[in-house]
């Protein structure tokens, strides 16, 4: 998917909402459990209530993995799902992947080839080797940590170095990158007040940016710092929409809540077009 690609959806369906599919067996409705794929029954319910009022998919990669071969066959299983039923929604394997140039190839291919994602999520602190061999892939993002939500994020992301904070150089030095122009970033949107200088850096690109509803962030906070001409926003919200409810009704109530969270972005969108 091209980023023109997303945009459009934007558009069309006024929503910027990303859905993570962060699924623990622990915590899907019970009557899931009896089913030969649980993980898979309940990421389809989800993805069929939800599809049309948001713009993509997010699944993280370790609620899979944590599972062995059944829930990486669960993850194949889900992204086929929504590439064959959904193909205008654009999917994040949200794997946070990275390392030398060889072994970043192979994680690129596994992603991009294997799985046909259209995005993964990296992290930087091995530098450019690591992260170009993603960027290589023609129409596929990599999507690299910024500054993210949790609170270990302050240890070293925003320490200054040389009179700058380190996220900042991270930001501007990835611009110089091969074919930069495939990158996007993760901001967590407990950093509201930080958008407003990473856009000074990253005007246009496309910001990712989990952590509003369950862990505080606010949805407005982000916008009025965050948007751009293009919207340039991704909005995850995980468990508020897919543990919004534990019984039966589970995706009707998913639905609901992601109605909410597209209906304060459309209004949003009409008072910053």
């Amino acid at each position: 998917m091209t980023t023109q690609q997303l945009l459009e959806q934007i558009q069309l369906k006024k929503s910027f909402l990303c859905v993570g599919l962060d699924v623990d067996l622990n915590k899907i409705p019970s009557h899931l459990l009896a089913t030969e794929d649980p993980i898979f029954e309940f990421n389809k319910a989800i993805i069929d209530a939800t599809h049309d009022l948001c713009v993509a998919y997010k699944p993280n990669t370790a609620f899979f993995e944590a599972y062995g071969i059944k829930g990486w066959q669960s993850l194949q299983r889900t992204i086929e799902y929504i590439n064959a039923n959904y193909p205008q929604l654009f999917t994040i394997a949200d794997a946070k992947r990275g390392d030398i140039g060889n072994t970043s190839s192979m994680y690129a291919k596994a992603f991009f080839e294997d799985l046909n994602f259209d995005s993964v999520t990296v992290a930087p602190y091995m530098g450019k080797d690591s992260v170009e061999p993603f960027l290589a892939f023609e129409n596929k993002h990599t999507i690299m940590l910024a500054l993210t939500s949790n609170e270990g994020a302050f240890d070293f992301q925003t320490l200054s170095v040389n009179g700058t904070e380190l996220y900042k150089q991270v930001l501007e030095t990835s611009k110089s990158w091969k074919n930069s122009h495939n990158l996007m970033y993760v901001v967590g949107a407990t950093k509201a007040e930080y958008f407003t200088e990473i856009r000074k850096i990253v005007p246009d690109s496309f910001l990712l940016v989990p952590g509003v509803g369950a862990q505080g962030g606010s949805l407005s906070e982000v916008c009025k710092y965050g948007l751009n001409s293009q919207v340039g926003l991704l909005i995850n919200s995980s468990r508020a929409i897919i543990y919004a409810s534990n019984k039966e009704d589970f995706a009707e109530v998913a639905r609901n809540e992601a109605l909410k969270m597209q209906q304060e972005m459309e209004e949003i969108l009409s008072l910053n077009v």
